[in-house]
């Protein structure tokens, strides 16, 4: 045993051999646990931003204390450790990310125009870089079994906890812990490994293929041969990591905020560690016990030489009693803790001067805020370390606080929005950062888009409809267009355009079915519940009789067993087969047969016919503007078959349908057809399709019942510039905070509020002008064609 632990101590002030060694972890495993040191093993998660500084002030308030309440679940047990990691990202892992690919067909040139866009909008930010935000648990046990039961029951909890401040917490794999301290080690550098390779050989570990060349910790002066001390040399570059201190007793917010903002590679490391409450309690009674007997000294002291009693206390005394009488009344009545803190940055450069630059620029951003930060001489190595998101500090270097004062330093800031792989929607206009938004891997991607005519709904819309024709051609793309706008943009990628009136020559038959047009396996169940909507419609009644629903729906099944028992397109039933079997049905389908000979034989029988038009087009724009109004109930609810019919068939083919609604109030108009799209809606995801909604009659959408349920269920809402009573009403529906909503009053064009899965997100989007797309997406009359 004395061998043993003679040989631990020799290993453990040993020298380093090589670089690895100077990481200081035993052991990371796939799980994502890690053997910081025999008997510590630590877990890290990731969390999502929260937007702290556009939340209204209670709502501050309410994420403070619940932060606080955050900071109050750990015990002396469980060490803290809080990691803000800002590092450049490839640039050709960039370009994949958000650039659209090139194809070699006829429209690559629109993809081109895109990509040059996000390429000029993207130099106006800092999208080369990308902010991200962990935290890191370790506890003391005695193996990996143990420790693996404590930490996830750990993790469930603060998962918990994050998920009432509206984050979400993920857990690392081990392959995800050893990217991230590869950020930190060797930046600007892609990380392959895999735990297979450790097979190989068994004297390789995971820290030699994170650590990098070699570590240098007295690097020489560029222009002596002096050396530095605080500053240490790492492959081809110099770090340096500075500790907070002198922190003021009264801070702001958002010191955090202010060094996450910064434009260059840093990573900001939080230690935290509670103290025993009642270990606490004891120090602050021991402390206060003194100065009460130095200051009665004191006062004895005086009066022994004939002078006031209040002479012979210090005026610092004073003020110290008071501040520990204070503590001692928050650690007993206001729910609050002592935790030792201690707050680190690192940063690099690629030579002195560089690394210089980079240390003025953190050391005046915290200027305002009445503190600074030092340098850590002789103890670089410790100070590395201890930035690293491993879950242990080796520095001596903490500040004793509150819950209040720790609660403080909040790792909240903005949120971003910027979804690799997805759809670009302008910039932020807090952070000037790209959004990019795949709608796809939304838990709800069904979304609306309002807006005040004139402010660039129907561009964001068409600018959408461009983003997946290029993104993903194998998509389908229906659109109902009743003021034709949508024309020159479909016609441009190949789209068909279909124009339905009663003098056009193209027509849809509602009659069309499938064999997958039912959700349980009988389409026909399902067709007649469309079939009585249309009769509805055709009658104009708030609703069928019983009578009359059974009517309808025994003479759909007799007109539709010719097609099942043959499923072929020439022997699809039209208007006319279902008139005629209706008629069959007896005298009680008078009325229902006299309603609906005008759409049969009359002047109105736009629909009675065979559809004659290309449906298999990938884009497909329904165009109504002449549509009448006595038809456009009818024709909406046709088309609205049509598009269900095209949902069912693509789900078979395993392709996902984006269905556009413009004018969406006109569907508000009719209750049928309310009803239908509001099945259609609630049908849509799994079925693999998404819809949006687009309209600037916003009132209509508010006063509807069903509507409002469609928008509260959207996991995709844009919000361009509305009415105050308008942006107040919806501010109320969707929990927008007074600082949020200012984004949709008085918004330029193109410019408002964009809500995609419950992050909020304000956005700038200017488009060139001198672009075929922009020309193609234009719908201002005044601009010259």
């Amino acid at each position: 045993m004395n061998a043993a632990q003679s040989a631990r101590s020799i290993k453990k002030c040993r020298a380093p051999e090589k670089a690895a060694d100077c990481l200081q972890y035993e052991r990371m495993y796939e799980s994502g646990i890690c053997e910081v040191e025999p008997g510590l093993f630590s877990m890290t998660m990731a969390f999502t931003d929260v937007n702290f500084q556009l939340a209204r002030q209670e709502e501050q308030k309410s994420l403070f204390t619940q932060y606080s309440e955050f900071l109050n679940y750990f015990d002396p047990d469980t060490h803290l450790q809080i990691s803000l990691v800002t590092r450049r990202v490839d640039e050709a892992e960039f370009r994949r990310d958000t650039f659209l690919p090139l194809r070699g067909d006829n429209r690559d040139r629109y993809s081109e125009e895109m990509n040059r866009v996000i390429s000029e909008k993207a130099l106006q930010g800092q999208n080369g870089l990308i902010r991200e935000k962990y935290i890191t648990i370790s506890l003391h046990e005695d193996d990996y079994r143990k420790a693996q039961v404590r930490l996830l029951k750990r993790a469930e909890d603060i998962q918990n906890l994050f998920k009432r401040m509206g984050s979400t917490v993920r857990r690392l794999s081990g392959i995800e812990r050893l990217n991230l301290l590869h950020g930190i080690t060797r930046p600007e550098e892609v990380m392959g490994f895999s735990y297979d390779w450790l097979l190989a050989e068994d004297s390789l570990t995971t820290k030699d293929f994170i650590a990098p060349s070699g570590y240098n910790w007295k690097p020489e002066h560029d222009d002596s041969r002096a050396v530095y001390n605080d500053r240490y040399q790492f492959g081809e570059y110099y770090g340096k990591v500075l500790y907070l201190r002198d922190i003021a007793p009264q801070m702001k917010d958002n010191l955090l905020s202010l060094l996450s903002d910064l434009d260059f590679d840093n990573a900001i490391s939080i230690h935290v560690d509670a103290v025993e409450q009642r270990e606490a309690v004891e120090q602050v009674q021991k402390q206060l016990a003194y100065m009460q007997k130095e200051k009665g000294d004191g006062m004895v002291n005086a009066v022994r030489m004939n002078l006031p009693a209040y002479m012979g206390v210090r005026y610092e005394l004073t003020n110290q009693i008071e501040d520990a009488e204070e503590l001692l009344d928050n650690l007993h009545n206001y729910n609050q803790k002592i935790f030792k803190v201690c707050i680190l940055i690192h940063t690099y450069g690629r030579n002195n001067a560089e690394l210089d630059e980079r240390v003025q620029q953190i050391c005046n951003t915290v200027q305002q805020q009445t503190c600074r930060f030092s340098p850590i001489p002789f103890e670089q190595c410790a100070a590395m370390n201890s930035v690293l998101p491993l879950g242990k500090k080796w520095l001596a270097l903490e500040r004793t606080l509150l819950t209040v004062n720790t609660a403080i330093y909040v790792p909240f800031t903005t949120q971003e929005l910027f979804q690799p792989g997805g759809l670009y929607e302008g910039t932020n206009a807090r952070s000037k950062n790209l959004i990019m938004v795949n709608r796809k891997l939304l838990p709800a991607p069904a979304g609306m888009v309002l807006g005040m005519t004139g402010f660039g709904k129907s561009f964001a819309v068409m600018q959408m409809m461009a983003g997946i024709m290029l993104r993903w051609p194998e998509d389908d793309l229906v659109i109902i267009d009743p003021e034709n706008e949508y024309a020159r943009l479909v016609e441009a990628f190949g789209g068909e355009v279909i124009e339905i009136s009663a003098s056009s020559k193209s027509h849809i038959n509602p009659m069309d079915i499938s064999e997958d047009y039912g959700d349980e396996g009988n389409p026909i169940q399902l067709k007649s519940q469309f079939l009585r909507d249309f009769c509805q419609l055709v009658l104009n009644s708030k609703e069928l009789s019983a009578q009359e629903c059974s009517l309808v729906d025994r003479a759909a099944l007799i007109t539709y067993q010719k097609y099942l028992l043959h499923p072929e397109r020439e022997q699809m039933p039209s208007l006319h087969d279902f008139y005629n079997n209706l008629s069959l049905q007896g005298p009680q389908a008078k009325a229902l047969t006299m309603a609906l000979s005008m759409y049969v034989d009359g002047t109105m029988d736009l629909f009675a016919h065979q559809t004659n038009v290309d449906l298999q087009n990938h884009c497909i724009c329904f165009n109504t503007v002449k549509l009448g109004k006595s038809m456009q109930s009818i024709g909406m609810m046709t088309v609205l078959d049509q598009i269900w019919n095209r949902i069912t068939r693509n789900r078979v083919l395993g392709r996902r349908t984006w269905i556009f609604t413009d004018e969406f109030q006109l569907l508000l108009g009719n209750s049928a057809c309310t009803n239908y799209y509001f099945e259609l809606s609630s049908r849509a995801r799994k079925w693999g399709a998404i819809l949006t909604s687009i309209t600037q009659h916003v009132r209509s959408v508010l006063n509807n019942e069903d509507a409002r349920r469609m928008l509260s269920d959207c996991g995709y809402i844009k919000l361009l510039n509305q009415a105050p009573d308008d942006a107040n009403d919806i501010a109320r529906l969707l929990h927008i905070s007074d600082e949020e909503k200012r984004y949709i009053e008085n918004a330029e064009v193109g410019s408002g509020l964009l809500i995609a899965d419950k992050v909020v997100v304000p956005f700038n989007n200017t488009f060139p002008q001198d672009t075929e797309l922009f020309r193609l997406m234009d719908t201002n009359p005044n601009r010259k064609k």
